[in-house]
């Protein structure tokens, strides 16, 4: 089974609207260069989101937002809904990311609750799963995983697309990435996961790397099996960068 990688860039809270030079860079790199084999998204802050999905229609760019509210709508003062996401030209939806189950708490419940909200606003949710460096140095790593994945994935994703993310959370932002034997371990272990309860869906669904990933590592770690793409983190903030990544597959 040939799974198209997807390489989608998670901005975090960087970028303003002299970031969309960025964009346009990366936008003239894909089109003047060799075809990208993977897709491109780009999960910028929610302010830019619209002029990203204008800029990048022409060139492939795929825009994503980095998270999304419960509810469709209603008094929740400061969030976003996954229909508003969609009405700026979003397609994709990051959720559960380790540093919003971390910073504002959010369960494998809420999670799946995002992930719900995304599919019926016609969102592809990008959904985040990974230990902690003590769970994987107590031997935990797997379990913990498979327990993120049986409350963070909703059963709709057995008739709708959605992607699941692995980000060793001891491994963002701090230059550690782990070997590609472990990275292999955890990719094997969730697609078997995936195929024990969605069946054929289970076996096409695309699962990123997110810990790390570099210019200089992309091409080692998606070279791995069942690795179909990465959630790049700083190093989407520039065009070169990015480029090179997605040159990698």
């Amino acid at each position: 089974m040939t799974i198209t990688p997807l390489i989608a860039g998670n901005w975090k809270m960087n970028g303003l609207r002299s970031s969309l030079d960025e964009v346009a860079e990366l936008a003239g790199l894909l089109t003047t260069g060799e075809a990208p084999r993977a897709l491109v998204v780009i999960c910028p802050p929610a302010t830019i989101l619209h002029t990203v999905a204008s800029a990048g229609a022409t060139s492939g760019i795929l825009a994503g937002g980095q998270d999304c509210h419960t509810a469709v709508s209603g008094a929740h003062t400061g969030d976003l809904s996954a229909s508003m996401l969609a009405d700026a030209g979003a397609q994709y939806v990051i959720v559960g990311h380790s540093e919003r189950r971390a910073a504002h708490g959010e369960t494998d419940e809420v999670v799946r609750a995002k992930a719900e909200a995304a599919i019926g606003a016609g969102l592809k949710p990008i959904i985040c799963v990974g230990e902690t460096e003590s769970e994987r140095d107590a031997g935990n790593a797997e379990a913990v995983v498979a327990s993120q994945i049986t409350g963070s994935i909703p059963d709709a994703a057995g008739q709708h697309e959605v992607i699941v993310a692995y980000e060793p959370i001891w491994a963002i932002g701090t230059g550690r990435t782990p070997s590609c034997e472990e990275i292999g371990q955890m990719h094997n272990a969730i697609r078997r996961q995936l195929v024990e309860r969605f069946g054929e869906k289970g076996a096409s669904t695309r699962i990123l790397y997110g810990g790390s990933m570099k210019p200089m590592n992309a091409r080692e770690i998606l070279d791995i099996e069942n690795v179909n793409g990465g959630l790049v983190g700083g190093a989407s903030l520039l065009a070169k960068d990015f480029y090179t990544i997605i040159s990698a597959v």
